[in-house]
């Protein structure tokens, strides 16, 4: 399994907002010291929580300064660019970053986004399908006419053609609708899916799988677990307490920007006069975060394993409720004690004190037996 962080990003009202980027920016410089896999950066442009507007300005940036961690988009909303813009914007960065690139794409999750760009919540699905359909044609070197009522394509064709062959690595946000993971198989992408989404008393993994599949058989294609990447929020420190009382930093702000979207109002408790403890235990009955300890977060994730059948990569959505050592901290954590696990670093080292622990006792025997022996040898040149 891979880890990675899935950072729309979140920041509280009061904070300064340069700052904050630069914290971003350092937040992925310790990720990649750390190990972490993947770093998947949002795109949004209201509700003031959320403050990166261009994915892909960011991922320039965040390479430059890192040596290994890939970065995805997470994602473009697809209806809110002219498609061929997209195809050129992904291929530029995909050579920038050598390949250390991967292309999200979805609709956008933010309802007042659409609105404010004179969109409907109706329409914006098919439109994202649509605009998918062209930017990967153009990625494949295809030369693409077409007329929409939103842009015009006349003999389109892009200039490169990306580092990646045939395209960056393609995956497609979900968050509740069938529409992410039919997309998924329509255009052989993986998935990835914002467990907060869920939709209480339904089987939202299973569901999801099923559409993926079903999508896949109807177009060629294989769905692939590997490529299935589950986010959820999570704050980690030594002990349960410690890390409620962490969270205490940003859990409102965070509560209350939740309720902005239809697709997580749902999780976000009406906070009214709730303490931050009262907001912790409503979020964590929900059962789709974690605010505890390493081992709080192996035994969340080994339920979602067995939930869904199986995915390749858990995501960290980073909810910034903690101030940012803390934050660092919780990382560290997962680093050190969460990825192990998984990724069975230490299986070979485990056997092997096993192995010496079984030994021990004859071993030693035979130890003192040579010692002793060599010891009556000196012995007995001296008395010579």
């Amino acid at each position: 399994m891979r880890f990675g962080v899935f950072m729309p990003p979140f920041h509280n009202l009061d904070d300064n907002p340069t700052l904050a980027l630069q914290r971003d920016f350092q937040l992925m410089e310790h990720l990649d010291h750390l190990g972490f896999d993947e770093a998947w950066i949002g795109e949004h442009h209201s509700g003031g929580l959320e403050i990166i507007a261009s994915p892909e300005l960011f991922i320039a940036e965040a390479a430059a300064r890192t040596k290994r961690i890939r970065f995805g988009t997470g994602v473009v909303s697809m209806p809110f660019h002219h498609p061929f813009m997209i195809a050129e914007r992904i291929i530029q960065l995909d050579h920038q970053l050598r390949g250390r690139l991967m292309f999200g794409a979805g609709a956008g999750s933010l309802a007042t986004d659409v609105y404010s760009l004179g969109l409907e919540q109706t329409e914006i699905r098919a439109k994202t399908d649509e605009a998918l359909d062209v930017v990967l044609r153009l990625m494949k070197g295809e030369v693409v006419s077409k007329t929409t009522d939103q842009y015009v394509l006349r003999e389109a064709r892009a200039q490169l053609r990306p580092f990646t062959r045939p395209h960056p690595e393609l995956t497609i946000a979900s968050t509740g609708t069938p529409s992410g993971p039919r997309a998924a198989g329509k255009y052989n992408g993986g998935l990835l899916t914002l467990g907060i989404a869920a939709k209480p008393g339904t089987d939202f993994l299973g569901d999801t799988w099923r559409h993926w599949s079903e999508a896949c058989a109807e177009y060629g294609n294989t769905p692939d677990r590997s490529r299935w990447r589950i986010a959820g929020p999570v704050h980690i420190a030594e002990t349960r307490e410690q890390a409620r009382k962490d969270v205490h930093y940003g859990i409102r702000d965070w509560m209350k920007y939740l309720r902005l979207s239809p697709a997580f109002k749902a999780f976000a408790p009406d906070i009214g006069e709730k303490t931050p403890d009262e907001m912790i235990d409503a979020f964590l009955e929900t059962g789709t975060a974690v605010i505890g300890t390493p081992d709080d977060l192996i035994a969340h994730i080994e339920k979602l394993w067995e939930r869904s059948g199986g995915f390749g990569c858990w995501l960290d959505l980073t909810p910034n409720w903690a101030d940012f050592a803390q934050k660092k901290r919780s990382y560290e954590l997962i680093a050190n004690h969460v990825v192990p696990h998984f990724q069975e670093m230490n299986a070979g080292r485990q056997q092997s004190f096993d192995w010496a622990e079984g030994k021990r006792e004859e071993l030693y025997a035979a130890r003192v037996e040579g010692v002793n022996r060599e010891i009556a040898k000196w012995e007995r040149k001296s008395a010579e």
